[in-house]
């Protein structure tokens, strides 16, 4: 029981890690700065991220429901990094939140609707996380208030001139950055989904050890 206990705390301790990588990613606010100019980026480190720690204690646990218990997590941390950076007398929209939740429930109910079936998890749940994430997202992003805006006007002095935020230019890869972005998670998110059901095993035989 201590080692199941102590695993049900890491998914927490994860979670968080997975947070903050999603805020300092090259940047202290990476969603607001980046998302909108690398939409297609940002869809698929954010759906790979998701659905390697998601599956993982998902299978860990053996309980539908743990994956979007995972994203819950990820998802009030990052509110209340939001509020610290408010705290400090920046706008609101100064971090958008990402959508995670929806697409770990999808993750949840493909678990419970093929019984516990692992590799369907891996398939057609990392499948469905890689679809849907950048849907919701760029929903989330349509009902805030220009991102760039934020990004210009609110410059961090530390970051590289490699970083600074670029007005998007429109070409082939920007007519659709919801479509490709769901493309290319849907294939990447379940090799990486397979990698999180791997995690699982050799965790198991360590703790068998």
């Amino acid at each position: 029981w201590l080692r199941r206990t102590t695993h049900y705390l890491f998914i927490v301790v994860v979670a968080v890690n997975s947070t903050l990588l999603t805020i300092n990613a090259g940047d202290y606010i990476f969603y607001t700065d980046w998302a909108w100019t690398s939409f297609v980026v940002f869809s698929i480190s954010q759906s790979t991220m998701l659905v390697v720690g998601a599956i993982y204690y998902m299978l860990f646990t053996g309980v539908p429901g743990t994956a979007t218990y995972y994203a819950t997590i990820m998802t009030i941390y990052t509110w209340v990094a939001k509020g610290a950076w408010f705290a400090l007398g920046y706008p609101y929209d100064f971090i958008a939140v990402p959508v995670w939740i929806p697409s770990a429930m999808l993750l949840d109910l493909t678990y419970w609707a093929t019984r516990r079936n692992k590799h369907a998890a891996i398939i057609i749940g990392g499948t469905l996380v890689g679809l849907s994430l950048p849907l919701f997202n760029m929903i989330n992003l349509l009902l805030i208030r220009d991102p760039l805006e934020m990004a210009f006007k609110y410059p961090r002095p530390t970051l590289p001139p490699y970083m600074t935020p670029i007005e998007p230019q429109v070409g082939k890869f920007y007519n659709s950055p919801v479509a490709l972005g769901s493309g290319a998670g849907a294939v990447l998110s379940v090799p990486i989904a397979a990698l999180g059901a791997k995690l699982n095993t050799w965790t198991y035989r360590w703790m068998a050890a």
